[in-house]
């Protein structure tokens, strides 16, 4: 999906103008703006900052209100009202004087066009880096709206890695904004509400700031699908009193049972969110009548052995479902979360889900990371949570450091972002959460990156197991490495977190460089030779290209074509249009023919050309490549199965390759036998093996007890097609060997 400028939403002024103050916009008639106050806004100040710090913010507050003088938004409020509801979102948290500071000056950059030198004057470096790091890029011109906007995005989450009051002002922002959504147009409605629920939806979850998130994904539903919302909430409504008496019941029931066992709790239920009904209703494919569970209650303790005492008074009162008992407290999900939950079956046989946990782990479920200003006790739950947010910031940082373009540093972290989880033990049982369907070379990534890139091998719960194997929770996982291991393209086929896949692709870009250019320089030679271009290009021509093209330098663009992220024949049609007298130069008829200039491979170029798994070619069979996103040029046979059905997906990505004629290495290739099952028999087929100057990678067999025979898999490395085929002529010559042929899948 598109990702719409995160505040485009309130303002209808033009960007960037040369003077202030702006004029109001000219959009359909709006109600005379009314007068917007900052006294509702001091007075829920004035009960944490000092009076210096808020003597700070009224300045903040008049230069803003200078600044927006005139400005209104689509509701004919004046802008103003804008900042100021931010800040009052950010003084519920209890965030710090330069934070509301920077919550009241947020638009002025972008919209007014103040520099960020004159809020480092006025108002410190703390403010005009908070501010700085909210406003979007205004100056630099992209390729697209998609690239511009993922820069974006990338520049806020990166200013958020170094101070998290970034994104919580960010998070108000959007709040205010989709709390005001009603007056736009139904399309920008949708686009907005779309980007909410994509990305700052996972963010607010990320950091425990459950309200916001519960509250954001309603009204991003409520945008995205209202006629589905108002019927909802319809049904909700007329659900209420039929199940009232239900929810007293269990409330009543609960509060007397705990009061005899001695337990001080609050209780009370709560009404589970309209998005969280309509997603269990999609997920499962319910009615909302088949939806039993509609109300959750939460039971508060003061202690954490009052919240398993509490949990069995429960169970003792209605019988728990199965498999629906998770406990939380114990092993803490990734942004902080504690508590007990439990399904009992209540009254009339409904199911009723119960979250115990202390006040401690309430107030950090309900603001997260934001605990840290509204709480500051410095008990070991907030300082462990803070740790918690800081590694995943940080790991924020490691991703740029690896990552080549804005988009692929918005990818890599909306993977991230992924809110469910799996956790997994190190071997000295040290608890690390993943993604779902995270693989233990994302596991060996998130304890560090050389962990990562060293791996040859896996033990999962001490039994060997594959680098690709999906992990489960309480896995034990031990990581084996190796100083001389790489990583291999095939991995981004499996990994799951962008961690992992911004350190692969990093090393793939950067440790095998020359490898990619040289590649990238063959392929656009290949594409340019068939458009009926030779010799070298003007440059003119070359300086148009890259400006173009966002790449730095032809280094950087053969680059991305040898790793495929470019299409070379696209590269080629682009450099003919830029050409400045292209019919000079380009023949009438170009060359359409597919076998011209086809690229030679030795077989020993490293990463950037890889011989496909699936088929093992060697020297003189047939061969065809295919170019691959960030795996570079991966050679098949002619006649693989599998590259008959990708060819025919992306046939645009399939290129003409050939042998080389000097060819000093070996090449895997897999072969096939039938044997009797007899005494000795594997040893004079392997012994033949070593006589026909082949050696063994690997052996599998299978048995066959009815048919006394068995089947032997090798995996063996021979110098060519005829060396395979004097070998294969050997091995049916041995006693016992029944049938012998080259294995393809």
């Amino acid at each position: 999906m598109t990702l719409s400028p995160p505040d485009s939403i309130h303002s209808g002024t033009t960007k960037g103008r040369p003077s202030r103050p702006a004029k109001p916009q000219e959009a359909e008639p709006a109600p005379a703006p009314g007068v917007a106050s900052i006294s509702h806004l001091a007075s829920k100040l004035a009960e944490y900052l000092t009076p210096a710090e808020l003597k700070k913010v009224k300045e903040a507050y008049r230069f803003s209100d200078e600044m927006h003088l005139g400005q209104v938004r689509k509701s004919g409020e004046p802008y103003i009202s804008h900042p100021i509801a931010v800040a009052e979102i950010c003084a519920d948290w209890k965030l710090d004087a330069q934070a509301i500071m920077a919550a009241l000056l947020h638009d002025v950059i972008e919209d007014q066009d103040v520099k960020k030198e004159e809020l480092l004057e006025r108002f410190g470096p703390q403010v005009a880096n908070l501010v700085d790091g909210l406003s979007k890029l205004e100056k630099i011109e992209f390729q697209s709206v998609v690239e511009a906007q993922a820069e974006n995005f990338r520049k806020m989450l990166l200013a958020m890695a170094s101070d998290v009051r970034v994104i919580l002002i960010k998070l108000a922002d959007r709040l205010h904004n989709m709390r005001t959504l009603g007056v736009m147009a139904p399309a920008k409605k949708r686009r907005i509400a779309g980007e909410t629920m994509e990305v700052y939806v996972p963010i607010a979850h990320r950091l425990g700031l459950n309200d916001i998130y519960r509250e954001l994904q309603d009204l991003s539903f409520s945008h995205l699908y209202p006629l589905r919302y108002r019927t909802l909430a319809k049904a909700i409504k007329a659900a209420r009193g039929n199940r009232r008496e239900v929810v007293k019941k269990i409330l009543d029931a609960v509060k007397n049972q705990l009061a005899a066992v001695g337990i001080h709790a609050e209780v009370y239920g709560r009404e589970k969110t309209l998005f969280g009904i309509y997603k269990k209703m999609r997920n499962k494919h319910l009615s909302f009548s088949q939806v039993l569970d509609v109300y959750g209650f939460r039971v508060v303790v003061d202690t954490v052995p009052n919240c398993y005492v509490a949990l069995g008074t429960l169970h003792a009162l209605y019988k728990p479902m199965p498999g629906k008992f998770k406990d939380y407290i114990a092993i803490r999900k990734i942004n902080g979360y504690q508590s007990l939950h439990t399904t009992l079956i209540g009254p009339y046989g409904t199911p009723v889900e119960f979250q115990i946990r202390t006040q401690e782990m309430h107030r950090t479920a309900e603001s997260g990371v934001a605990a840290h200003w509204l709480y500051k006790t410095g008990d070991q739950n907030m300082s462990d949570l803070q740790q918690r947010t800081h590694v995943w910031l940080q790991s924020l940082l490691d991703i740029q450091q690896q990552t080549g373009d804005s988009a692929e540093f918005l990818e890599h972290v909306k993977v991230d972002l992924f809110p469910d989880s799996v956790y997994v033990f190190t071997p000295k049982s040290k608890i690390i959460a993943l993604p779902r369907g995270a693989t233990p070379l994302d596991f060996a990534y998130s304890i560090h990156t050389g962990i990562g890139d060293h791996t040859v091998s896996v033990k999962i719960n001490h039994e060997p197991a594959q680098l690709r194997t999906e992990l489960h929770n309480g896995d034990i996982v031990e990581i084996e490495t190796d100083p001389n291991s790489r990583p291999s393209p095939t991995w981004l086929s499996f990994v799951r977190t962008g961690k992992a896949r911004s350190a692969i692709r990093h090393y793939l870009r950067t440790i095998n460089l020359n490898e990619s250019v040289e590649l990238g320089q063959e392929l656009l030679s290949q594409a340019l030779g068939q458009l009926g271009i030779r010799g070298e290009i003007q440059q003119t021509t070359i300086e148009k290209l890259l400006s173009e093209s966002s790449a730095k330098s032809m280094e950087e663009l053969y680059a991305d074509i040898g790793i495929g992220k470019r299409m070379p024949a696209l590269v080629a049609r682009h450099i003919f249009g830029l050409m400045d007298n292209p019919v000079d130069t380009v023949p009438t008829q170009p060359s359409s023919s597919p076998e011209l200039d086809p690229v030679t491979i030795y077989g020993s170029e490293g990463v950037s050309v890889q011989l496909a798994p699936c088929c093992l070619p060697i020297p003189g069979d047939q061969i065809i490549g295919q170019l691959r996103r960030d795996q570079g040029l991966v050679v098949h046979t002619g006649d693989c199965s599998q590259a008959k059905r990708l060819r025919n997906k992306e046939p645009d990505r399939w290129i003409a390759v050939q042998w080389g004629t000097e060819l000093n290495r070996r090449f895997d290739c897999r072969i096939r036998l039938l044997i009797n099952n007899e005494k000795g028999i594997l040893a004079r087929v392997a012994a033949e093996i070593g006589e026909s100057d082949a050696n063994i990678t690997y052996v599998g067999m299978d048995e066959d007890d009815e048919h006394m025979m068995t089947q032997l898999r090798f995996t063996i490395q021979v110098k060519d097609r005829v060396h395979l085929a004097h070998l294969i002529r050997n091995l049916r010559r041995v006693a016992g060997v029944n049938r012998v042929e080259r294995e393809r899948t």
